[in-house]
């Protein structure tokens, strides 16, 4: 799919000047991480009987705790450290907002939302899907990721896998993770599916021979056949067609429903990053994404809850 480059200047200096202005609005309470704070939403009680915030209460701490997955190259440690694409857009625009420190909770994949949810973290930096079911749990940021979909195979790729319609109907079995897209195209189309908790469990169900194929997105399972000493290869990136629907797909930073001030205020801060690609570039460039994944203009958080995918592959003149 095509990158279009935004070019509205006013609107990033508008929306950087805004994201300064919320700086602003800190209250005089502490938290730990903004984690344990009671309450999730908008307003509170800091003690004192001021309404508090959750950005005001993480302004206040100066740091934010997002669960991750530990997926390279979206957010996982590495030496200790807590690292990746998700993860350095975040510290870019959190620090923007005066909240300079970002650290993490890791967790399966399937406990990203309810983790969030429960207050474990403040947010979730895993380059999560915008799906309509998702939406209907979690409040989801502009997308800052476009995403194409590959197999994990073994070297050669004996069974000649290309794209999705090349394992439907085959009677392969592909590795899927759990909770993760790939796993939703699995049940809506003829292909027999085992589940994984993560990549190094797809990984060794391909290399044990027990699946045949593991899918994940295209930069995920690049990184991962590049990582590994293991007799396997990552087939070339596709847009996934299921049911005759292209499948166009973007991932976002998540939050709580209730806490639309600090969704508003990370859009605001994102806003000049997606206004200019040679600055998303050179956030996500060393974690291995390319022009190819900067989210086409236009494209929004909304539509992508709506999930009909054919008219936005048709306003936005996207496709396979």
């Amino acid at each position: 799919m095509r990158s279009i480059r935004t070019t509205n200047r006013r609107r990033a200096l508008a929306a950087a000047g805004s994201a300064l202005a919320l700086t602003a609005l800190a209250a005089c309470s502490s938290t730990d991480g903004g984690s344990e704070s009671t309450d999730s939403g908008d307003s509170g009680d800091s003690g004192d009987g001021e309404s508090m915030s959750t950005l005001a209460d993480l302004q206040e701490a100066g740091s934010i705790n997002v669960g991750f997955f530990g997926e390279v190259p979206y957010s996982y440690e590495e030496d200790g450290e807590l690292t990746g694409a998700t993860i350095e857009l975040g510290r870019q625009i959190y620090g923007e907002l005066g909240i300079d420190e970002v650290t993490g909770t890791q967790v399966e994949w399937g406990a990203l939302i309810p983790g969030v949810n429960a207050d474990r973290f403040d947010a979730v930096s895993a380059g999560m899907s915008i799906l309509p079911e998702r939406c209907e749990q979690v409040a989801f940021a502009e997308p800052t990721i476009m995403y194409t979909t590959a197999f994990l195979v073994p070297e050669g790729n004996p069974e000649g896998l290309t794209d999705w319609q090349s394992i439907e109907g085959s009677g392969l079995t592909l590795a899927v993770t759990s909770g993760a897209i790939e796993a939703g195209y699995a049940d809506e189309t003829d292909v027999e599916a085992m589940e994984v908790p993560d990549r190094q469990a797809g990984l060794d169900a391909v290399v044990s021979g027990r699946a045949d194929a593991y899918a994940l997105t295209g930069i995920s399972l690049r990184a991962l056949a590049e990582e590994t000493d293991q007799p396997v290869e990552a087939t070339e990136a596709f847009t996934a067609t299921i049911n005759g629907v292209s499948q166009i797909g973007a991932g976002a930073e998540v939050f709580r429903q209730g806490d639309t001030e600090l969704l508003d205020a990370y859009n605001e801060g994102l806003a000049p990053i997606l206004a200019d690609e040679a600055a998303w570039l050179e956030i996500m460039e060393p974690f291995g994404f390319s022009a190819a994944e900067f989210p086409p203009e236009g494209l929004t958080a909304e539509m992508l809850c709506e999930g009909d995918l054919e008219a936005i592959t048709e306003e936005l003149g996207m496709g396979s």
